[in-house]
């Protein structure tokens, strides 16, 4: 016999997001284990865990008003202190964190702190996922990339104003300044934009210190 779960296709959705997000917690918990036990390169595990990440921060998004995570953690009894640590605490992978708080340290970085370069990898990650989930008129786009802006510049000397980073993401900011707020990136501009936040985001982490990884 057949059980139906669902009513409508609403309810299927809500269902299917909900095994999503089952989904991700369980990889972000094997993967840190995996990690801590050294059996995943910090390349691989890095990549993966911000893929992850991703993920979580898109549907959380989506899932906002519907459940909560500590309650859904609780509902499906969920034994995941690690993964809910990286995801709910930290937002950035347990490499990127090293590297900040080498970097923190640094004297080159004393204006730095690792919350604010963790800041800046979640600012990144934000404006990313938002253009990748077509989220492409100005009124969108622009506040994202105002913070990644703002966030790179709290870092004070660590990166210098030349940085590549800052010098793409202050192009576009002209660039939509000069936009009405619902006008929105063509498809050719939406592709560049997400190649010059890509480009940026590997020269930021590239900047900091390699923290024996």
């Amino acid at each position: 016999m057949e059980v139906k779960l669902w009513n409508d296709k609403r309810e299927r959705e809500l269902l299917e997001s909900y095994a999503d997000l089952y989904a991700i917690i369980k990889a972000v918990e094997k993967l840190e284990r995996a990690y801590v036990r050294d059996l995943v390169s910090a390349a691989d595990y890095e990549a993966e865990c911000l893929k992850l990440i991703s993920q979580f921060n898109s549907l959380s998004s989506s899932l906002a008003g519907a459940v909560t995570v500590p309650r859904f953690v609780q509902a499906y009894r969920l034994d995941c202190p690690a993964a809910l640590n990286r995801l709910l605490q930290s937002g950035v992978p347990a490499t990127v964190e090293l590297r900040a708080a080498s970097a923190s340290s640094a004297p080159a970085a004393t204006a730095a702190s690792a919350s604010a370069i963790a800041h800046c990898v979640q600012t990144f990650i934000t404006a990313m996922d938002a253009v990748k989930l077509n989220m492409l008129a100005n009124d969108q786009v622009r506040p994202l990339l105002q913070d990644v802006a703002t966030s790179m510049a709290r870092l004070g000397s660590l990166l210098p104003p030349d940085f590549e980073g800052k010098v793409k993401v202050n192009e576009w900011l002209a660039k939509l300044h000069k936009m009405g707020a619902a006008d929105e990136l063509t498809e050719q501009q939406a592709r560049q934009l997400n190649f010059d936040l890509d480009s940026a985001y590997s020269a930021f982490l590239a900047a900091l210190p390699a923290a024996g990884l």
